[in-house]
Order: structure tokens, then C-alpha cells, then sequence
């Protein structure tokens, strides 16, 4: 039975691997940008959209959306309030978006009159990081107030990333946050890895995170 399992789950591994590579090959052929954005619930998914949008409209880049949740239309409404194009992704149990779900919510999306694409993943730290959709990077994004053990906890999500955000830097004396134990914990697991610190209720730090996504 044990065996069985094994079996199924990496089947379920591989179709998704290769409905992933369908989607990122679907973006390259419309000059598409996309980006996984992942985290837990609250940590600033949706906020960083929110901050960055103004910002890609002010150099000429047409942004549009997918707001992954298991239930409920909270960030989808947050997002369409920004004028951009935008899809409902509900997932009903799972923990994570997959690529099946991405490509079926693609058939909403005219990609033709778009530039770049954010996929908010569902808010969980754990269960996306098996399921890539074909995005061209994966961004992380946690904040002071989860703890500064947050990503020792969660060593896979950040070895499976591109980049990190430190988010509501601000909070960190009041919630006993060390920030330079995060950061170094992230360089720890992901040596390299591009990591920027945010205030998405200023907008501090999120001028050099959208330099270092387009680049």
C-alpha cells in the first residue's frame, strides 16, 4: 500500500511539472512575465500587489492577476479595485494553487493585454513549494510579525524561491523580531538569494524589490 502512495503522489508530482511547463511556455509566446507569489496568511501578498501595481502602470506595464484562496473573493475584490485584470482562483480544500488551476484560470485572462502576471499563491507556508504553475520566479514574503524563527521553520519554501521579502519591518521591535536573524537564516538556507525589507503601508524597500523582480 505504502508503495501505492508513493506512486500516486509522484504521478501527481509530474502531471503538475508538466502542466507547468505548458503555462510557462504559454507566457513566453505572449511576451508574458509571471510571477508566484507565496507566504502565509496575512504576511502581505496582496498589500504588495497593491504597491506595486501604481508603480508598473507609471513605466508603461499592463499588470494583471490571479487571487489563489481556498475560499472567498477578499483579495480578488482588493485586486479588481486596482483596475487591473484579474481572476478568482478558489481552490474549495487544497492548500495550494496547482498548475491545472492556473491554466484553466488563464482562460479568463486575455494574456494579449498584458505584460506581467501575478499569481497570489493560497496563503500557507508549507504545501505550495511541491506545485510550481510556470511562473518565471518565485517570491517569498513573510513578516516581522510571524517571528524571526519563521524561516527556520520553513526551510524548503525559501531553498524553492528566487526572492524574499522581509515585510512590516515596522512591527519588528514591537513583536521582538531580530530581522538580521531572519535575513541570515534565509542566506543559511538559499546563499545568494536577493532578500529586501518592506513596509507596504509606506512603500519603504519596495522601489528596489520591483527593480530586482523585472530585471
Amino acid at each position: 500500500m505504502h508503495h501505492v502512495d508513493v506512486r500516486l503522489e509522484k504521478d501527481v508530482y509530474d502531471v503538475n511539472r508538466r502542466i507547468a511547463d505548458s503555462n510557462s511556455r504559454r507566457f513566453r509566446a505572449h511576451g508574458v512575465r509571471a510571477f508566484d507569489l507565496l507566504g502565509a496568511i496575512g504576511s502581505g501578498k496582496t498589500a504588495l500587489i497593491e504597491r506595486v501595481v501604481p508603480l508598473l502602470t507609471a513605466r508603461g506595464v499592463r499588470a494583471g492577476a490571479i487571487a489563489g484562496d481556498v475560499y472567498g473573493d477578499d483579495d480578488f475584490r482588493r485586486i479588481i479595485a486596482l483596475g487591473i485584470p484579474a481572476v478568482n482562483a478558489n481552490t474549495g480544500k487544497e492548500c495550494h494553487l496547482d498548475a491545472h488551476l492556473v491554466e484553466h484560470s488563464l482562460e479568463n485572462i486575455d494574456l494579449d493585454r498584458i505584460d506581467l502576471l501575478f499569481i497570489e499563491n493560497v496563503g500557507n507556508m508549507v504545501c505550495p513549494t511541491d506545485f510550481p504553475l510556470g511562473a518565471e520566479k518565485r517570491v517569498v514574503i513573510v513578516s516581522a510579525t510571524e517571528g524571526d524563527d519563521v524561516v527556520n521553520k520553513h526551510p524548503m519554501m525559501f531553498r524553492g524561491c528566487d526572492i524574499a521579502i522581509i515585510n512590516k519591518i515596522d512591527l519588528a521591535p514591537l513583536v521582538g523580531a531580530n530581522l538580521d536573524r531572519m535575513e541570515n537564516d534565509i542566506y543559511r538556507y538559499h546563499p545568494g538569494m536577493k532578500v529586501f525589507r518592506t513596509n507596504l503601508k509606506t512603500g519603504e524597500g519596495i522601489d528596489a524589490f520591483l527593480d530586482s523582480l523585472l530585471e
